[in-house]
């Protein structure tokens, strides 16, 4: 549970936040206490659905037509390493907190990532709980003024992965994909707080010899983040059999959902080998893919690499750095990262794990802390320009 302290400072600061913006503040009660929440006019109840503009470019909101650019937040584990899934239900209070806390620092999307296991029971079965606090947190965002990132099929901690699931085959896996995509889209499609569908994170296909043993690809921070869609490409290309899966899962949230945007977030092999070309954004397999998400981590000594290797991702299509932070270069370097891309991104998605800038300036945080305080301060200080847009386009900016 979060201190006093904390809960105070989140007010004071949100205070001070609108009235400097001339917003309107709206209180809820999180833990039997009010905090302040910045509130804009055009944000809140008001939330308009966010499409592509008529040439396919760019983020455009659906009713007004202004220009959307996401800047927001992977809220993917909280400071202990805790999943999403894992505190929803118990610290529900804790889940507002934060979600507060990240409009407060100038977000407007939220990257959220739910594991499959928590949302089927079975290969035919979904998990009606989870679906219910699924909409428990769509409706959060909405009271917020928060768009969603709404990434599925994770399986990030290898333990909690039925073994039901893993011995299913390729086609019987693809099944129980598409189930969860169908649910969780018929559980958001009503509402204007849907960013888009993130297909999976970070999904990989066999390598030279075209045949695995495992669908998780080893761990990071004792997570595995990248798994793979298929163990045989048996005589298949890679293009085909990517192709195969995203029309699958697109088809099944399409039957419920036809309006939110649908993606997914990848890793771009050309930052480290630099004549690898997309294969999920290549012309055969992106069809059914509104935007592009790729997850850019500049190294030190390699901005340049790293924008070199942004422009393979330019397709047509509007482009978002779905994970980004100073984790391998120093922030003068992610910065001018950052100031360089900006002429062809439409949006960026850095990470909040549930603490505060006060938390994080406190005299006992470790050095892993004051870099991630160092990053929220960052955050906060450049919302106001990304959100100007940039030489793309003209038009005013969507809130």
């Amino acid at each position: 549970m979060k201190t006093r302290t904390r809960l105070c400072y989140v007010a004071s600061l949100v205070s001070f936040l609108a009235a400097c913006a001339g917003a309107t503040a709206l209180c809820v009660e999180i833990e039997g206490r009010d905090v302040s929440v910045l509130q804009n006019s055009v944000t809140h109840a008001k939330l308009e659905s966010i499409g592509l503009s008529e040439d396919g470019t760019q983020f455009v909101g659906t009713e007004s037509g202004s220009r959307f650019i996401a800047w927001g937040f992977n809220y993917d584990h909280d400071d202990s390493g805790r999943l999403i899934e894992d505190y929803w239900y118990d610290a529900w209070s804790t889940v507002q907190e934060d979600f507060t806390e990240m409009k407060a620092l100038g977000a407007n999307c939220v990257r959220i990532h739910l594991q499959l296991s928590q949302f089927m029971e079975a290969l035919d079965r979904p998990n009606q709980a989870s679906l219910t606090q699924l909409s428990r947190l769509v409706a959060l965002a909405e009271r917020t003024g928060l768009y969603l990132d709404i990434t599925g099929l994770g399986c990030y901690h290898k333990q909690d992965v039925p073994a039901w699931y893993d011995a299913l085959n390729e086609s019987q896996r693809w099944r129980v994909q598409a189930m969860f995509w169908a649910q969780v889209a018929k559980t958001c499609a009503g509402s204007h707080a849907i960013f888009c569908y993130d297909l999976m994170n970070e999904p990989i296909l066999p390598g030279e010899k075209n045949t695995e043993s495992e669908w998780l690809a080893g761990e990071f921070g004792g997570k595995s983040f990248v798994q793979r869609i298929t163990l045989d490409l048996a005589g298949r290309t890679r293009e085909q059999v990517a192709r195969a899966w995203v029309d699958t899962l697109v088809t099944a949230i399409r039957k419920y959902d036809k309006r939110h945007l649908v993606t997914v977030g990848v890793i771009p092999w050309a930052h480290t080998f630099p004549n690898a070309k997309p294969i999920f954004y290549s012309e055969t397999v992106s069809e059914n893919l509104d935007f592009v998400s790729v997850h850019f981590y500049p190294r030190k000594g390699e901005v340049n690499k790293a924008l070199a290797a942004l422009k393979v991702y330019d397709v047509g299509k509007p482009i978002v750095i779905e994970e980004t932070f100073p984790l391998l270069c120093g922030e003068a370097e992610f910065e001018t990262f950052v100031n360089a891309s900006q002429e062809s991104v439409d949006g960026y998605i850095g990470f909040y794990w549930g603490k505060t800038i006060e938390e994080y300036s406190q005299p006992d945080v470790a050095i892993a802390g004051a870099i991630t305080r160092n990053w929220l301060e960052y955050f906060r200080t450049k919302g106001p320009d990304i959100l100007k847009g940039n030489h793309k386009d003209s038009r005013p900016i969507t809130p």
